[in-house]
């Protein structure tokens, strides 16, 4: 089949199967991302899933990748869809003529059938991430400040603990670094991935803007990287609520509801999270703590920060400062404002550089 032959050439052009399921969303209509996500399953089905990297099959998983039919994709995709054949090939046309035309990025992970289990590094551990989402979600939803900076500061706690434990796990093993795309809303894009940015470098790692297809390419420590994931969407979701809410109280036509306000606010917000993530890593750590004073620590963090570094100078060989203007002092001082009540999560005794 020939769309399962141009999504095997989009493996290989160091594309991921969620990456390619948004790629296909943003362009084309529901019909070619349905299709599309039934060849990524068809493309990967002949893989056993040991072979099969961890993350790949994450996101198989959160796409909803399956072989779901038997016989021919197409005819089943028309009847469950109720779609004449017509359709579908017309459709599988204008999908095959799209992925043809996709350009390569990085390889972060490998391909399917390539993966050797013993040499991949676990991210967060599975129990503290269900731990981790479920105080953000609870940080988020809440109306009250205090107990949001409670939540997101334990959840925050235990990231750090976890990262800094598991390096130390780690200390006798060679310093790796991995890359991960984090894909944004349209919307204001440019803005929101200067809030990714100020994060990712809070926990040691970095960050790519790709503003042509709305993804941040992240580098960094597995962990460190999940973290910055946590993070950042919990923010976003803050950020943007905070936004529509000086809107909302704002009347028709008012500075607060244009676009000038909403891009000086993210902005302003992003710069300040950084200043409070760049605070909260200058407060001084207990010396008795067992794992900050563990004389190895400062060691492997510097190996593995050298490790990030090479892999993003592998990466992008050519990468620009990209600067955005602000337009509305109204906006920035509302964004900062937003910003200062805002949960950034950040435990008291983290250690957030090295």
């Amino acid at each position: 089949m020939e769309l399962v032959k141009a999504v095997d050439a989009l493996w290989q052009r160091g594309w991921l199967p969620y990456d390619v399921r948004e790629m296909v969303a943003r362009s084309l209509d529901e019909s070619a991302t349905s299709l599309v996500v039934d060849v990524i399953a068809l493309s990967c089905s002949p893989h056993a899933p040991e072979t099969v990297h961890p993350r790949w099959r994450g996101q198989l998983d959160e796409i909803g990748a399956s072989v779901w039919w038997e016989g021919e994709l197409l005819e089943a995709w028309a009847t469950r869809h109720i779609e004449t054949l017509s359709y579908a090939n017309r459709t599988a046309a204008e999908l095959l003529k799209f992925l043809g035309r996709m350009p390569s990025v990085p390889q972060i992970l490998p391909l399917p059938g390539d993966v050797l289990m013993a040499a991949v590094r676990a991210g967060l551990d599975p129990k503290v991430l269900n731990r981790v989402r479920g105080l953000l979600a609870k940080a988020e939803s809440t109306a009250f400040p205090e107990e949001a900076e409670a939540l997101s500061a334990k959840a925050q706690e235990l990231m750090n603990r976890h990262a800094l434990e598991r390096a130390m796990l780690d200390a006798d093993l060679p310093a790796e670094a991995t890359s991960r795309r984090l894909w944004l809303d349209k919307s204001y894009f440019k803005e929101k991935a200067q809030l990714v940015h100020v994060v990712s470098e809070a926990f040691r790692s970095r960050a790519v803007a790709y503003d042509g297809f709305g993804f941040v390419a992240l580098v960094g420590d597995e962990v460190d990287l999940e973290s910055v994931e946590l993070l950042s969407t919990s923010l976003l979701v803050q950020a943007t609520r905070a936004m529509v809410a000086v809107g909302g109280k704002a009347g028709k036509g008012s500075e607060a509801r244009s676009r000038p306000f909403r891009k000086s606010f993210l902005v302003a917000y992003a710069s300040r999270i950084g200043e409070r993530l760049e605070a909260m890593a200058a407060v001084p750590v207990p010396p008795d703590d067992p794992i900050v004073s563990d004389e190895r620590l400062l060691p492997v963090l510097a190996d593995r920060k050298k490790a990030v570094d090479t892999l993003f100078e592998e990466m992008f060989t050519r990468t620009k400062t990209s600067r955005v203007t602000v337009r509305s002092a109204a906006g920035w001082g509302a964004g900062r404002r937003a910003a200062d009540a805002a949960d950034i999560g950040t435990g008291r005794s983290a250690v957030t550089s090295g």
